[in-house]
């Protein structure tokens, strides 16, 4: 079970809980961007005391971003890369290849999963339950398959049963608003449906403010072993190196 290293919690880390076996979906928007959700779960799960291995599939950014960002929140991924706790899939000029049919680029995710599958299996066993999948950003895979909806959401699928064979944990970042004119997207809605605990940033309601840059929603639907269903909602401020997490009226 993953722990914060000995890191006072926050309030996000209070909603969120363990993460062992969980599906976590995070929905962002172009507004409100939820990127730092994704690096404080990947800096949680590297944490010093922590035994978890991350295997970080990246569709938006090279090594090198991630690596520059959470270098500032304290976590040097380089070197938790040289230690094999961290593993990096770029998978930017993907798209750019097999570009003749579905059928190929399904293949490709296949393998993809099939790579993911063996690194798995090839770690000590006492770590192989120990494992968090992230996936940086579903709507650039799905890009990436040529629009096929069907071919991403399989390879969640795939990514899903791991949580519940092994206890790994999966992490996904989406962009909700480039679905708005979808009347029920496919993507989103299953993503929903398969999480067991989602995370939605957002504009405030009231518009932008200079000491509140969105809001954050956590549905936690409980892992039916102690944790209850709850939802949570808060304010965040995020900053160089670090970011607040406040209640709504707990700032003027």
């Amino acid at each position: 079970m993953e722990d914060n290293g000995g890191a006072p919690s926050n309030l996000l880390d209070d909603a969120v809980g363990a993460l062992a076996g969980r599906f976590v979906a995070v929905e962002d928007s172009v507004e409100t961007s939820a990127a730092f959700v994704l690096h404080h779960l990947l800096k949680r799960a590297l944490s010093p005391l922590s035994p978890t291995v991350v295997l970080f599939v990246s569709f938006a950014h090279p090594f090198s971003h991630y690596d520059r960002i959470l270098r500032k929140l304290g976590c040097n991924l380089a070197a938790q890369r040289d230690n094999k706790r961290f593993f990096f899939f770029d998978m930017l000029m993907w798209e750019y290849q097999d570009r003749d049919e579905e059928k190929t680029r399904g293949d490709g995710l296949v393998a993809l999963y099939g790579e993911i599958q063996k690194l798995i299996s090839d770690l000590p066993e006492e770590r192989k339950n120990s494992v968090t999948i992230m996936i940086d950003d579903v709507s650039l895979m799905e890009v990436a398959a040529k629009g096929s909806t069907n071919l991403v959401l399989d390879f969640l699928h795939y990514c899903h049963t791991l949580t519940s064979e092994l206890g790994c944990s999966l992490v996904a970042l989406n962009h909700g608003d480039i679905y708005s004119s979808t009347e029920r997207p496919t993507l989103i809605l299953q993503m929903e449906y398969l999480a067991g605990i989602l995370i939605k940033a957002e504009p405030l309601a009231t518009g932008l403010a200079k000491d509140v840059h969105g809001q954050l929603t956590v549905l936690n639907r409980g892992d039916g072993q102690g944790s209850r269903y709850k939802l949570c909602n808060f304010h965040f401020k995020v900053k160089e190196n670090n970011v607040e997490y406040f209640f709504p009226g707990s700032r003027s």
